[in-house]
């Protein structure tokens, strides 16, 4: 399995972001081939982080794809900051 983590700080409206990516992406993420788990998160202090699970690689990259799209055409104005992320083999699961 693949996980991809993306970190964002700066965002204006944790709600808003919230609910765009719940109605909006999240029905993206299940359409890629591999989808296995998405979790939004808000950290307080406008700091959000996503977490998606994948079989395999192809999974992940193709997340990492349509989620920079995705904020761009619908979100860029409460994600102000790009975001970090980092991506890998999933080494250990429970």
């Amino acid at each position: 399995m693949y996980a991809v983590v993306r970190r964002y700080e700066g965002v204006t409206d944790p709600a808003e972001t919230g609910r765009r990516v719940a109605e909006g992406f999240v029905p993206v993420l299940r359409q890629v081939t591999g989808f296995v788990a998405y979790y939004f998160i808000d950290a307080g202090g406008g700091v959000m982080v996503s977490t998606s699970v994948y079989e395999d690689r192809a999974g992940a990259e193709e997340s990492v794809r349509r989620a920079a799209e995705f904020v761009r055409d619908n979100i860029a104005s409460l994600l102000p900051n790009p975001p970090q992320v980092t991506a890998g083999e999933v080494a250990a699961a429970g």
